[in-house]
C-alpha cells in the first residue's frame, strides 16, 4: 500500500461526477516518492517513502523537526 512513512497519508476514496450528475467511486492516489534523507544529528542517511508535500516541508524545516511534529522516531 502506498503510504507515507512519517504522516501515514494514503489513498483516499473519491467520486467521479458525470455530466448527468451520476457519482461513481474511484481512488485518489497520493504522490509517494522514495527518498534518501540525511539526518545531520546522527550523520547518516535513511530511506523513506514520502509524499511530495512531506518533501517540501522537510526542505523548509528539516527532517528531525518534521518527524517530531508527527511523533515519529527516526
Amino acid at each position: 500500500m502506498a503510504k507515507s512513512d512519517i504522516t501515514g497519508k494514503r489513498k483516499l476514496l473519491a467520486q467521479n461526477v458525470s455530466h448527468s450528475n451520476i457519482n461513481t467511486k474511484r481512488w485518489q492516489n497520493v504522490n509517494i516518492q522514495e527518498r534518501r534523507v540525511f539526518i545531520p544529528e546522527e550523520g547518516r542517511f535513511i530511506s523513506l517513502k514520502l509524499t511530495t508535500r512531506d518533501i517540501r516541508t522537510i526542505d523548509k524545516i528539516g527532517i528531525t523537526e518534521y518527524a517530531r511534529r508527527f511523533g515519529k522516531k527516526l
